[in-house]
């Protein structure tokens, strides 16, 4: 009897401590509403601003510790906000063409991490596979994820080389002579979350 007491005891411990460590993990779902990726490209002759949508989210944590993330961003809605004028959307579906970013063929980009290491309180330094057209690499990239009341907001920046997902249009690096036509190859992007 003392046996199958001690046995019944040891599982409910186990029980126990499962439930304990599975309440020290949580998921938080990027709120769309409040989250956005805000671009900046740069060419000789200037720079162009604009935002694509985020289409789905999600971060994982550990004890208030982040320990991974993936984000899907709608490349169908990119869009250009420092122009008001006609030639806006003539950019817009440029940048939605085959010259860029094929949104026909690749709707989506997404962005998943594979390694998080957490600096100081709330900072971090993550890599992630980063896909466009298809393609994928890693890149890394420095965020922070803080708590705010309810929720978490995030914010990470990011440098990004468009060659290497087969986006070379105006390419210095592919092309010769194109002068006051060149776009570079790096942009920005600057995420801004808002985790529930």
């Amino acid at each position: 009897m003392t046996k199958h007491i001690l046995t019944f005891l040891f599982f409910v411990g186990m029980i126990s401590s499962a439930q304990a460590e599975h309440d020290d993990l949580s998921q938080l779902i990027v709120k769309i509403s409040d989250s956005k990726v805000e671009w900046t490209a740069r060419k000789v002759t200037g720079k162009h601003t604009g935002t694509v949508a985020i289409k789905s989210g999600k971060v994982a944590m550990n004890d208030g510790i982040m320990t991974g993330a993936s984000i899907t961003m709608d490349m169908t809605s990119i869009a250009v906000t420092e122009m008001n004028d006609p030639s806006k959307s003539k950019l817009e579906g440029h940048l939605r063409s085959d010259d860029f970013f094929a949104v026909d063929k690749f709707p989506t980009a997404t962005l998943k991490t594979t390694s998080v290491v957490a600096l100081d309180e709330g900072d971090y330094q993550i890599t992630a596979d980063l896909t466009i057209r298809g393609i994928t690499h890693p890149i890394t990239f420095d965020a922070t994820v803080i708590p705010d009341g309810k929720v978490y907001r995030a914010m990470a920046h990011l440098v990004v080389d468009r060659t290497l997902y087969d986006v070379k249009y105006g390419s210095g690096k592919f092309f010769d002579d194109l002068g006051d036509s060149t776009i570079y190859d790096e942009f920005d992007l600057n995420v801004s979350l808002v985790l529930e």
